[in-house]
């Protein structure tokens, strides 16, 4: 913004809450939750659902573990209603699974809801008002804090009126001050209790006070200061549930509900992704993976995340955020090379650890349905060692010595530098292979004998071709790969020692491939790693010791 249009702007106002206590506590056990996403999310979307996606959806949020389900608002239109009565008439709601209606404080509007509750077993009616000092300015053209507070008594009394209307079904009641966020907590309690009087909840059969964040104005901690400034002040607080319903206009949304929970709160209505007006409701995703990374049981199962997205794109028409916490493509995604090495270390002690712990990643991928090699590391110019080597390793079982790894991601970054743009893993394994793996010039292998006369003595038979020359050579040594050193110095007098050398199965089982690495030390100080891969592990390493031997001499 320029500097003259700040001015137009104010501060927030505080809440005087001196002693308040929601900053100490910390959240140990999940709130009651329910699902926005048939109604609220739905009322956001270019394109509504129709009913057969609105049952698709609902099924999706059954199957996730939901038990609060707010699936519209059947008053305001029959496609509406027409979901409602499928629900019941096709047996689609679980007996464990309680269906929320939202509806206005208008007579005719709660009529209509009830008719769409026959049959269904269990149901919160959701009534609300507008309260805020806006709302009674502008939208009800300067209505009085009494005029407010009527409609919302008024409004409860003909729900609680039409109750025995309904034998075969439980009923709930539920309230929102709608914008809660911006009416003076004074009033909002006013109103609340107003409406408490006329229900007369009790602690065995409490009501639903929803104080929703219906625009986010504050920062989280002010929402937390009037969550809990409501709950120590509202009589008989026993008797009520305080449900959160926080929007997202300040990018707030979740740090505000896990505040709230920490104020005293017992219930959180939101969407999955967080899909509403504006800048969307409270994400409900990551509100609950958030408490799992924690060892907080939720009752929610996002274990299949991925199958969640894609049906949730299909049906709203909205794309996931790649960045998105927990559910976008690229979220435990790590393209730089020190995060990839400290990845990759943290993954390989994670046998040894009773809890998760790997750095940069908050929780185990795998417990969402991710995979490790596709969605953890993958390689750009901006990549290293440690993703070089996770990839070969995951991908295609190649367990790189810790000396070698350096002079590999050197090697593959500078590729990757190349061409530019993320190398896809059978890319990074091509590199590696056509840098480092069963070279075959200057000095190419044809066939390779071994005889072993003694524990320390062995006898190689190689047939070789040598800038364009056959030849058939014979070595001797207490091993394979120092009968073949020998072998090799009568072609070049010799001029290394082996350095380093080790060995492992490719695959397991005994038709496994052998992968071998030896690292040789020229006279001129310089170092070269070769790989072997064969099905003998005697040829692999001597495949392994003719590559490194070539770079040295090319």
């Amino acid at each position: 913004m320029r500097p003259e249009s700040v001015s137009k702007y104010k501060p927030f106002p505080k809440v005087e809450l001196p002693d308040r206590q929601w900053p100490d506590r910390e959240i140990t056990e999940a709130p009651i939750w329910c699902s926005v996403d048939l109604r609220d999310g739905n009322q956001a979307l270019i394109n509504p659902m129709t009913v057969d996606q609105k049952v698709e959806m609902f099924k999706v949020l059954v199957a996730i573990g939901f038990k609060q389900i707010e699936v519209g608002f059947p008053s305001a239109s029959d496609t509406e209603f027409e979901f409602m009565r499928r629900l019941v008439d096709e047996g689609l709601i679980p007996d464990d699974v309680t269906l929320q209606v939202l509806v206005q404080a208008r007579e005719h509007l709660i009529k209509r809801t009830f008719e769409s509750l026959e049959g269904v077993p269990q149901a919160i009616v959701h009534l609300y008002n507008s309260t805020s000092t806006l709302q009674r300015k502008i939208t009800f053209r300067d209505a009085s804090m009494e005029d407010i507070k009527k409609i919302a008594v008024e409004g409860t009394k003909i729900v609680k009126g039409l109750v025995p209307t309904l034998p075969g079904t439980k009923v709930r009641f539920q309230y929102s001050p709608e914008s809660f966020s911006d009416t003076e907590l004074p009033f909002a309690l006013e109103v609340c209790e107003a409406v408490q009087a006329v229900w007369q909840p009790t602690a065995e059969e409490p009501m639903i006070m929803n104080l929703p964040a219906t625009v986010e104005w504050s920062t989280p901690n002010v929402h937390a200061d009037q969550i809990e400034w409501f709950s120590r002040n509202l009589k008989d607080r026993e008797s009520v549930l305080i449900s959160l319903h926080t929007h997202n206009d300040r990018g707030t949304g979740v740090a505000a509900t896990e505040l709230g929970l920490m104020a005293g709160a017992d219930r959180v209505e939101g969407t999955l992704f967080g899909n509403g007006e504006r800048t969307g409701n409270l994400d409900i995703v990551t509100v609950a993976l958030n408490m799992n990374s924690h060892g907080v049981q939720t009752g929610l199962d996002f274990s299949n995340l991925k199958e969640i997205r894609d049906v949730y794109e299909r049906l709203t028409e909205l794309p996931v955020h790649p960045r998105q916490p927990y559910a976008g493509d690229l979220v435990f995604t790590a393209f730089s090379g020190s995060h990839q090495d400290a990845i990759k270390k943290g993954m390989d002690r994670m046998d040894e650890e009773e809890k998760w712990g790997v750095p940069y990643l908050t929780i185990d991928p795998k417990d969402i349905g991710r995979n490790y090699s596709k969605d953890i590391i993958r390689i750009n110019s901006q990549s290293g060692k440690g993703g070089m080597a996770y990839i070969l390793q995951t991908e295609y079982g190649l367990d790189i010595p810790d000396k070698m790894k350096q002079v590999v991601g050197n090697t593959l970054s500078h590729f990757a530098d190349e061409k530019g743009t993320e190398i896809e893993p059978v890319e990074v394994y091509e590199a590696f292979c056509s840098n480092f793996v069963n070279s075959e010039a200057p000095l190419k292998l044809e066939q390779c004998k071994v005889i072993r006369e003694s524990d320390d003595h062995v006898d190689c038979f190689a047939t070789v071709v040598y800038k364009g020359e056959e030849l058939e050579l014979k070595g001797s040594g207490n091993g394979p790969i120092n009968a073949f050193v020998n072998i090799l110095t009568q072609l070049v007098p010799k001029d290394f020692t082996v350095s380093d050398y080790r060995a492992h199965s490719l695959n397991k089982g005994s038709d496994a491939d052998s992968v071998d690495y030896i690292q040789i030390r020229g006279d001129d100080q310089s170092t070269h790693w070769g790989v072997g891969i064969d099905a003998s592990i005697g040829k692999a390493g001597v495949l392994a010791l003719i590559t490194a031997w070539n770079k040295l001499h090319s």
